[in-house]
């Protein structure tokens, strides 16, 4: 998944504010040569071992919008969502509130933001990917993820195999692996900055077809403004998304982060918020990944 936004805009989760990527190797290393500020401040703190920026508070970057897992709520102005619900389970376990970050996603991927001291995690449906676990720590993977295509109804689309027939203008959100995958299958998508910049690339005829992350999609699908769309493909691309922290910095972090993914998913936690931001869970879905 994938967006890009103006840096630097925080918000707590009580409080109003205004959200995966192609890699960059010189960026990535040009992260871990940053040196972070985040604990040596007066303003941080360290709670049950886990250091933490800013007194209090548990500060997670992301980049929005990107819903179900985070977007901002219309009529409270509330950063909401499938990921938010999870790291405030983590918050909750270190008995202080999720303060979020809205972060460019380039800054995401390749851990600067975390290095430069923004954010102690960060959450937004990011991949587990070979090329960032060199540059962050990761958590145990938290949601199993596939991507979809988008169409009109009546499109006669039902695979990649039928875009490419009918030559058919595929579009996509920029730095996304959804993106990643459908060049490697040799298709040449226009490229959007950001989910909902997508969707209206699809809404107003300029792509015919659009590769999106499957929770999204259903999400979209939901809104009577998409009636006249539909899902018409799933592709299993394996993917799982993990919570991210800076690389070696908070192993306590780390740990607690996979105790509370763990214990929402045998206390019933996680179904909860599965069912409130998804819809009906799988069963698989519940267990261990």
């Amino acid at each position: 998944m994938s967006r890009k936004t103006p840096s630097g805009k925080t918000a707590s989760r009580k409080t109003s504010f205004r959200r995966t990527a192609r890699w960059a190797p010189a960026a990535g290393l040009a992260a871990l040569a940053l040196t972070a500020t985040a604990c040596g401040g007066d303003d941080g703190a360290t709670v049950q071992g886990v250091k933490l920026i800013e007194k209090g508070a548990l500060t997670s970057c992301t980049h929005l919008p990107y819903p179900p897992f985070q977007s901002e709520d219309k009529k409270t102005g509330k950063v909401v969502g499938f990921d938010v619900d999870v790291i405030d389970l983590v918050a909750k376990r270190l008995g202080v509130t999720q303060k979020v970050v809205d972060t460019p996603f380039e800054t995401m991927k390749t851990g600067s933001a975390l290095n430069a001291g923004k954010c102690d995690i960060q959450m937004g449906g990011m991949t587990i990917k070979p090329d960032r676990t060199r540059f962050m720590d990761v958590s145990d993977p938290y949601f199993d993820a596939t991507q979809s295509l988008m169409a009109k109804k009546g499109s006669g689309v039902r695979s990649l195999d039928d875009v490419k027939a009918k030559k058919l203008k595929l579009g996509s959100q920029a730095s996304t692996t959804g993106e990643e995958f459908v060049r490697g299958k040799g298709f040449d998508p226009r490229s959007f900055d950001n989910s909902n910049a997508e969707l209206d690339g699809l809404r107003t005829g300029q792509v015919a077809v659009i590769v999106q992350d499957d929770p999204v999609v259903r999400g979209w699908l939901k809104d009577p403004a998409n009636s006249s769309f539909e899902l018409v493909a799933n592709l299993n691309t394996g993917e799982q998304y993990g919570m991210w922290m800076r690389k070696g910095h908070n192993p306590a972090l780390v740990k607690l982060t996979n105790q509370v993914i763990a214990q929402a998913r045998s206390d019933g936690s996680y179904k909860r918020i599965y069912e409130k931001w998804i819809g009906p869970m799988p069963p698989a879905a519940g267990g261990g990944s």
